[in-house]
């Protein structure tokens, strides 16, 4: 790479100097090289930061001259990555949306998940008011267990044991439905 200052040949990417002189020159061109990749000014930027944080990470092995050549092959590595992983989420967004579609028009699934919700909803109300109250509100509320011991005025480890309980109860009234294939 061509610098503006002469000097910088005998200097090291590790110095901020210097890095900040690399990143002034070159950091619109490859953001531009990456919009013209991504079609994302917004990726762009993200991957182009991340380009210069792995030359600063880097700065010990890359010697000045190489250091343009280095952000370019970081740049275009990480659009490559990028491309495979939406490949990879729209592989697998496909497989679910076809499993679900598939599954919602099968009516043995209809059928199953209506008896396993009858059967959830029996199990709940097998189990004994305290423990009720806090599975309910831990797991349909959201509540987190410290507001939980605070609303029903009780400890806690309390509201830790109702819960581990009526889980263990629900699993063994449940477990048997974890066998069956749909």
């Amino acid at each position: 790479m061509e610098f503006k200052i002469s000097y910088m040949d005998q200097k090291s990417v590790c110095e901020e100097e210097v890095f900040h002189q690399i990143h002034k020159e070159l950091n619109i061109s490859l953001r531009n090289f990456l919009f013209y990749k991504f079609g994302s000014l917004e990726k762009a930027k993200d991957f182009t930061q991340e380009a210069f944080v792995r030359l600063w990470n880097n700065c010990a092995k890359v010697q000045l001259a190489k250091s343009k050549s280095f952000l370019y092959t970081v740049a275009n590595r990480l659009f490559l990555d990028d491309v495979d992983h939406q490949k990879v989420k729209m592989k697998f967004q496909r497989r679910m949306s076809i499993t679900e579609s598939q599954m919602e028009d099968n009516p043995e699934y209809v059928y199953r998940r209506e008896e396993f919700k009858e059967r959830l909803e029996t199990a709940i109300s097998e189990l004994s008011e305290h423990q009720r109250a806090v599975f309910l509100m831990s797991r349909i509320d959201k509540m987190k267990n410290r507001e939980i011991a605070e609303t029903l005025d009780v400890s806690i480890k309390t509201v830790e044991k109702h819960i581990s309980n009526s889980l263990k109860f629900l699993k063994s009234e449940l477990d048997d439905l974890e066998k069956i294939k749909i």
